[in-house]
Formats: C-alpha cells, structure tokens, sequence
C-alpha cells in the first residue's frame, strides 16, 4: 500500500521558514506567556510546577475545565492529546479496520481522510457547495454514508472556508450517522472564531451517543505551541483512545497543562475569544478591501468563522503552481487548495497581525496581476 503523506503539513514543513511572510497557517496572531497569564499567582503556580509527567490523560483540574466546555460530560470523558491531530490518529487508528468507509467532508482538513486511506479505508466525500455558501450537501451524505460506515468526520466551522452548519443541519447529519451505524468525529478546533456572532458554535457532542468531540487551544486561543488537545465522549470507546495515547505520547507535557488551565478559566477563556474574533474581523475587513481590488482575478465567500479565507483564482494553473509563485515571488506562504479536495482555490490566513498581513497582501498583488497569463510564461 502506497503511503499517503498528510500533503498540506508537509508543504508547510518544507517552506514556511523560508518566506517572509507564512499566510498558510491557520490560527490567529500567537498569544505569548505574558498575555495569558494573569497576576502573581500565577506567575507563582507556575514557576513552582514540578516538571515530572503529568496525570496520563492528563491533569484532572484541566480535564474538568474541558469537560465544563460540554453538556454531559465529566472530567472522566475527557482524553488530553498533544493538539487535536494526535486525538484525530488515536480515533481513526481506535476505531477503523481496513475496508471500513470513512465518509469526511470536503473541502477540509485532510488529517483523517488521509490517516483513513493509510489504514486501508474505503474513503468518501459529501461536498460542502460553493454555490450555496458552502452549505452541506447532505444528499450526497446520506448517499455514501452506507449501511456499516464507520465514521462521518466533520469540521465545524469548517476548515477551510470558515462555514458553520446550522442546527438543522447539524441534526441531520446525526440522524445519517444513526442510520447507517457511524461514528460522528467532529473537530470543532474554530469554536469560538465567530466572526459575524458572540455566540459559540454548538458542539455535536451530547447529540447522539457515539459521537467523539475533538478540540485544541490551537485555533480559537491563538495557543498552538502550547500543544494541548483533547477528545470527550462518553462512551468507553475513549479508553481505546487513551491505550494508543500510551504508545504514542505517554502523556503530554506538565508545564503545558498548568497554563492549558490558565487558558481555560471563565474569565480568560473570554478574553481570548474576544482576542480572536477582533483578529478575524480586522483581519477579514482588510483581506476584503484588498481583494476587490485584484479586478475580479480573486472570488471569495466571506467566512463566517476562523482566521481562514478560501480564495478562488482566476487562472488554469494547478493550487500548488499557483502556491509556488506566490512563495517564489512574494515570499508569501498560502496553503494550495487540492490539499483541501478543491481544486483551483489556495487558503490564506487572515488573522494575524495588520501590519504584517498588509505588508504580505501588498507582496501578493503583482502576482495576482500576473495569473490570468502564467500559461504563458
């Protein structure tokens, strides 16, 4: 069996020390130590913390503020990872056999599609539909959702257009799942990067039973190297998980859990989340502007959540081609869109910094200018 390397990580592995400006990240602008933590307690907690493993499944006060995120869950139906990738290998590694059908949603993260395919699994796609603002298609869903499906895997808000399904539509993808037997995986990392709303996405965890709530203080905290993820369910399929967390990780590190507590208090959590949504809104207003003025070359809906754009472009040049002379000669990083299922689309970040996203956006443009001719350099 040929080996499906995760295509999208191993594009960013090999060139985003090497730009000046790296826009095929997904997160917003980083929050550092001094951000997060708040007062001299703090600073005093954390300079005592002993540096020798932590609990396993980790600390039990940070499994019971990731529990308190969900309705129904304990601080016992919570599984703390090394980011959300290292929650969406154990589920897919826990819960598939070769020849399972795998069905996830496209255009998005590949992590499962691939670690699907690398275990020797039927995989399937139901397409979120530009043409109706990245709505679900949920016939196609229900189509290849076959008796015996093993897991639906969806993203939501989606990576990478930005698309939160509705509770209708959330409903009915749990009324599919039931029908055929699957496992719901919901990676819901962009919680809380609402852009049009101060209301937090609801989760599919507590919708049905056999449905395993994926999260991460990577995208909505702005912590990605804190390296902290979780899986909730409550169903003893979570231990599975945890057996395979043993082999991989051992435990994630100490340090890491005590300022994952830090974030997750009530009165942090919504200062990052506040932090979040005004990089996205400013960065969106500005990515806006600044792609009407590209003559029509760049079409993209506006994203209802997370640091995300997903740009159309006007060109017959494969993403990656397209992804290649904007990083040769702009120095600027977007994430090709085949990596996502779509073809003729690349990602960009739209939620760092102003300054440093303006200077990149200004470095892109005479690029632009050039893609309705690259056929013919």
């Amino acid at each position: 069996m040929t080996f499906q390397k995760f295509e999208l990580e191993n594009w960013q592995s090999d060139y985003e020390q090497t730009v000046r400006f790296n826009l095929a990240d997904s997160t917003v602008d980083p929050v550092t130590v001094a951000d997060l933590i708040e007062g001299g307690k703090d600073v005093e907690r954390i300079m005592s913390v002993p540096l020798y493993y932590p609990e396993v499944n980790g600390e039990r006060g940070l499994r019971g503020l990731i529990a308190g995120l969900y309705d129904g869950i304990g601080s016992d139906d919570v599984l703390v990872t090394v980011g959300a990738s290292e929650a969406n290998a154990a589920i897919v590694d826990a819960l598939c056999e070769p020849g399972d059908r795998v069905v996830v949603m496209e255009p998005g993260y590949r992590q499962v599609w691939g670690l699907a395919l690398n275990r020797g699994c039927d995989v399937a796609a139901f397409e979120l539909d530009a043409e109706r603002g990245w709505a679900p298609d949920l016939e196609q869903l229900r189509r290849v959702a076959t008796p015996g499906t093993r897991i639906i895997y969806v993203c939501n808000p989606n990576n990478p257009t930005g698309y939160i399904l509705t509770e209708e539509e959330m409903a009915e993808i749990v009324r599919i799942a039931e029908d055929c037997g699957a496992w719901i995986v919901a990676d819901e990392v962009y919680r809380g990067s609402e852009r049009l709303t101060e209301r937090e996405t609801p989760s599919f965890v507590g919708m049905t039973d056999r449905v395993i709530g994926v999260g991460s203080l990577s995208k909505s905290y702005g912590l990605s190297g804190l390296r902290i993820g979780w899986a909730v369910c409550t169903h003893p399929e979570l231990a599975d998980l945890w057996r395979r967390h043993e082999y991989v990780a051992i435990a994630t590190g100490r340090l890491d859990n005590h300022l994952a507590e830090c974030a997750l208090r009530a009165s942090t959590r919504e200062r990052l989340f506040d932090r979040n949504r005004t990089c996205v809104r400013r960065g969106y207003e500005l990515f806006s502007s600044w792609m009407q003025r590209q003559d029509g070359r760049l079409t993209a809906l506006a994203p209802m959540a997370s640091a995300l754009a997903f740009v159309r472009y006007d060109s017959d040049l494969p993403s990656v081609e397209v992804g290649d002379l904007f990083r040769r000669k702009a120095s600027v990083l977007v994430a090709p869109g085949v990596f996502f299922g779509r073809e003729g689309w690349f990602r960009i970040n739209i939620g760092m910094d102003t300054g440093y996203l303006s200077q990149a956006l200004d470095a892109l443009s005479p690029v632009v200018a050039e893609l309705p001719n690259a056929l013919q350099r």
